[in-house]
This record gives C-alpha cells, structure tokens and sequence, in this order.
C-alpha cells in the first residue's frame, strides 16, 4: 500500500510511544534468535510501544558467505516468523518492523528484507535497494522500490542500511509523506548515531527509528546506537548496549510541519524542474572517460593544493572597508601558499533587513565587489569565492562569485532560497554552476543550497571534486556525542566528541567531494567554518574546523590528481564511489513537482 494523507480522523494517535532495540543475532541459531527478540519486542509492547523495531537481517545474522549458507535460513513473507511476530502485533495492537532474508517462491531468489507487520498481519515489504559489499555474495538487489505504508499510526518509510547512505532514498519516502522512516541497520566502521542517520532526518522533516545490532561477526565489529531522531535532526533518545530498548515518542503534528528554523519549507524550497540528471548515473562509466567525450568539458588535471576557508563578520553596508579587511585576510592566506580562499555570504555588504536595503546594496555582476576580488585574484595569484547581491535589470539574485588570475571564473545565481532572500524579493536561479580551474573542478553553492539535498548531488554528477559553500548558516547548529561503549578498533573514534555532526560535513562525504563551509560568526550564526575531506569514514578524519566565535580561517592540502600512470580514477573525489552506487531507476519521482 503506498501512502496518502491521512485526515486527524484517520489517526488513531496524534502521538505515541516507539521502541527500537539494539541486539546482538548470531549466526546459524534462527529459532534462539528469534525466541529472544520475540522476548524484547513484547517487553516493548508492553511498555507501550506502538512502533517497534529490530535490526537488519535481526532473524538469522549478517555475515553470509553465499547462497548455499544461508538457503536453510530464508523464508517467504508472509510466513512463519512473520506469524510469530504477527501474534505480538495483534495482542497489544502495536506495529512491527523485523529485519530478515526473504525468498521469493517464484523465481527462488534471496532478499535482505525489511517487513512492516500490523494487528492484522503483514502490511508491506521493502527489499533493500542499495547493496553493501555483502549482499551479492547471496541476495539480489531490491526490486521493490520506496514505498510508504499508511496506517492507523501515520505513514511509515522502511530502509535498511546501505540505503541511507544516499540521499535520494529517504527523499523518495519523504515525497511521499513518511511522517516516519524506520531504518533498520548492521551498521559498522563508525560510532553511532551515525551522522548519515541524522542528516536523513533534519533534510526531511520525519522522524528516523534506528534499529542497529551490535556485537562481533566474522571479524566484523557492529556499532550498536539504535536510536529516535527527531525531525529537525536532533537525538530524542538512543543506546549502544546489546538487549537494551530505545524509547521515544513520535509527534504527527512535528512531522509535518516540514519547516527550518527561519519556517522555510524543506519541501517546498525544492526545484524537481531543474533536477532532471538525477535519474542518470554517469558513474557507471569511467569519469576520465565520461568527462571529456567529444572534447567538451573535459576534467581538469587536478593537483595537490592548499585552500583556505574564512570566519568573518562583515560590517552592515560598507563596501570599502570589508572590501579592505578582506585584502587582509587574502594577502595572509596568500602568504602561506593558499591557492583558493572562501568567505562567507556577502563579505563585502553585510546582510540587509529589507527588500529596499537589498535592492540599494545590489550592484552589477562586474561591479564593485567582483572588480576588487579580481584586483586581489590577480595581485596573489588566488582564487576567490564569496557571494554578493547581484543587480539584473529589474530582478535581484543572491549570486555567488568565483574570481581567479583570470578574473570573474564563475558565477552562480543561488537556486534554493532561504526565507530572508524572499524578504529582500531574491530571484532564484535556474541552473548549477561548476568552474574547472588548476585546482580541480569547484561547484558553486550557498548556505541555504546545503538544507536541501539536492544541491550537493548535482554537482557531483557534474564531476566536481571541490565544493564551494560561501554560508551566513544560523542553523543547523553541529552538536557532539558522548563517547560509546560499543567496541571499534583504532582508528574509529569511541569517545566524546564535542562535533559529532556537522551537516556541512555529510553534504561533501555523501558526495565524494571535500567541502569548503566558510560561516559567518557574529552573533546568531554558529560558525564553525571549515574544511571537510571526501570521505566521512576515513579515520581519523580528514578536516579542519574553526571554533563557534572569532573571525580568522583555517587551511588545508587537498588533492585532486590522478595517477597518472592508471586510465582508471584513484582518487576517491573522481572516483565517487557513493554516487557510482546510486540507483537511479527508482528516482523518477524527485524530478516530479508533488509526486
């Protein structure tokens, strides 16, 4: 059953109680497995959970070696285990999401299955979708899709691990009004609650029920941290140890509202129009193939560099002098070998309060702040990335500019707008900017493109190893994680962390790309500016991040080079790795305005 508005009439609950459980399967032993979950979720039901979860493949284990091994241990749905737990469901009239490998009877293929059981029995099935190294060694891949199931307790998403990595598959259910996403998990390799889990949540506005197991298998080390994410992607409850129960409660009228801090509409704030390559993967080929065919755009070289981003507090409407400070900032950052330095939005004007501010701050794209960048660009040999108000005729666009030894490299009109760029009367832009430069290829963004997923993606698909994000960012505030007992082996980090998650962080992993995130620091705005590698689960990690308070910058050596030696990418940032395993089958409904 896929999912519909459901009227308050509709609802059995305007809230309610959930629980997802974190435990530790062992292979081979599926009757004791299921014995002690069917022991767990009962306890949940009777604390009053009405959503209930287990982990990713709960029933049997993970670690399959083939189809042979696992054949004993597969059964159809509906089917014996799903009775079982049926019984729990109907007595306390609870919902029920239990991980487990699923055989179809026609064709006899293996799934790793997600399966959603109601009072009256199995409501619906999701098949994971984006496989983890593991599952070709025994199942095929999902062919179900993304569906969302309406029910007495609102709409409910199922994904199953690996599928969270991207950022199509949560906004496909999101599209389709999940009020909840339960993802259910053998999640490993980082401590948990895992920031992918996190961003799922604020960028759409629903709830995440994280079920993830624990324990050692076959040398493989899970991390535990089953866990409820709120919708603007803070932690309302999780834990880490193995048989213990989250609780938490989930509120329908939270869900939907879909709304920022600043009440702008993470739906809304979409342009499914301009999204279009979404459903193409040009991955599949060899980017160094893919790239330059038929001699356009071909990839530049890409090099070692150092890069610089910059916490700065303009001063409200006077050019001159932040044109100046900036100089400062350039002239230093020149001196220590920078190649590229990124300011915050509008360095050179400060932010107006009005409509008519904006219109009397906004000057022509070569005009008086692109003049003097480029003046700087060529005195230190240095690109330069800010973003300025931006005079077209009539119309006002917040455009971010890029200036080089060249002059004026790029400009990008910003295409998903904030509530205060429609205050000033902002016009939005129409089309996603990259610039190929000595560096390598830099995408053009701005700090409210970051809230929607959409943006990040794009520039990725159109090869970009760089992404550049000139930010007057107020939210979402990056915020810690006390330390974890689960085990992980050096280098994984175990303990307390004062940024667990910085959303700036999972835009450039998600896409294989280092991000620049250059914040503004007075008061209202976070900060913590910095530079964010390509690859969230390389340890320890590969960044370098500014305090809350202060201007000044940081700077770091990024490499966009290939071996030159391989006709094939050995760089993560061309190879993107993530962006290869996407499926863009199932995408069709993100470039449909309200599918």
């Amino acid at each position: 059953m896929c999912s519909q508005d459901l009227s308050k009439s509709d609802l059995h609950f305007s809230s309610y109680k959930v629980a997802s459980i974190n435990c530790d399967p062992v292979l081979y032993r599926k009757e004791e497995n299921i014995a002690h979950q069917l022991q767990l979720v009962e306890e949940a039901a009777k604390a009053g959970a009405k959503l209930i979860a287990l982990p990713e493949m709960a029933t049997t284990g993970y670690c399959w070696y083939d189809r042979k091994e696992v054949a004993p241990f597969v059964e159809t749905i509906p089917g014996k285990t799903t009775e079982l737990f049926g019984e729990i469901a109907k007595k306390y009239d609870c919902y029920l999401v239990v991980g487990m490998p699923e055989v179809d009877p026609k064709t006899e293929l293996y799934y790793n299955s997600a399966v959603l059981i109601g009072p009256e029995g199995v409501i619906g099935v999701h098949r994971k979708t984006h496989s983890y190294i593991s599952e070709p060694k025994w199942t095929k891949q999902g062919d179900l899709g993304h569906p969302v199931f309406s029910t007495p307790i609102g709409n409910i998403g199922l994904l199953i691990c690996m599928d969270i990595h991207f950022i199509e598959t949560a906004r496909l259910e999101a599209v389709k009004g999940a009020d909840v996403i339960v993802h259910i998990s053998n999640w490993l390799a980082e401590k948990t609650p895992a920031p992918y889990w996190i961003t799922r949540a604020f960028e759409n506005g629903c709830y995440v029920l994280e079920s993830n197991r624990c324990g050692l298998e076959r040398t493989v080390q899970f991390s535990g941290g089953s866990c409820l994410i709120n919708p603007d992607g803070t932690l309302q409850s999780y834990v880490d140890r193995n048989d213990e129960i989250c609780y938490g409660v989930i509120h329908l009228d939270e869900a939907r509202k879909k709304t920022l801090p600043d009440s702008t509409d993470k739906m809304e704030e979409r342009r499914p129009e301009l999204y279009k390559e979404l459903s193409s993967n040009p991955y599949l080929w060899n980017p160094l193939d893919f790239f330059p065919l038929y001699g356009y755009d071909p990839l530049p070289s890409g090099k070692k560099s150092r890069i610089s981003a910059i916490q700065f507090r303009p001063a409200f409407n006077q050019k001159e002098l932040n044109l100046q400070r900036m100089g400062a900032f350039i002239e230093k950052a020149a001196a220590e070998g920078n190649e590229l330095i990124v300011f915050p939005e509008l360095s050179a004007s400060g932010t107006p309060d009005s409509g008519k501010e904006a219109a009397e701050m906004a000057e022509d794209l070569i005009g008086q702040t692109v003049n003097a960048l480029i003046d700087y660009s060529m005195q230190y040999h240095i690109y330069i990335c800010t973003s300025i108000l931006e005079k077209d005729e009539e119309k006002v666009f917040h455009t971010v500019v890029l200036t080089g030894p060249e002059g004026l490299a790029g400009s990008y009109r910003k295409v998903h707008l904030s509530k205060s760029d429609r205050q000033w009367g902002i016009a939005a832009g129409d089309t996603f900017v990259h610039v190929n430069t000595p560096i390598g290829r830099l995408g053009l963004m701005a700090g409210s493109d970051a809230m929607i997923p959409e943006s990040g993606r794009m520039l990725a698909l159109q090869g970009c190893d760089i992404l550049l994000c000139p930010s007057a960012a107020a939210f979402p505030e990056p915020y810690g994680l006390a330390g974890t007992s689960a085990w992980h082996n050096y280098p994984i980090p175990r303990g307390y962390s004062s940024i667990h998650w910085h959303l700036w962080r999972v835009r450039g992993g998600e896409n294989n790309c280092y991000m620049v995130f250059a914040n503004r620091c007075e008061d209202g705005y976070f900060g913590r500016s910095g530079i964010f590698g390509p690859d969230t689960f390389h340890f320890p990690r590969e960044e370098i991040i500014m305090p809350a308070k202060g201007e000044g910058f940081v700077s770091m050596v990024v490499d966009t080079s290939n071996d030159p030696a391989s006709v094939y990418p050995t760089n993560v940032v061309r190879r993107k790795d993530l962006v290869c395993m996407r499926q863009p089958l199932w995408y069709d409904p993100l470039i449909v305005k309200n599918p």
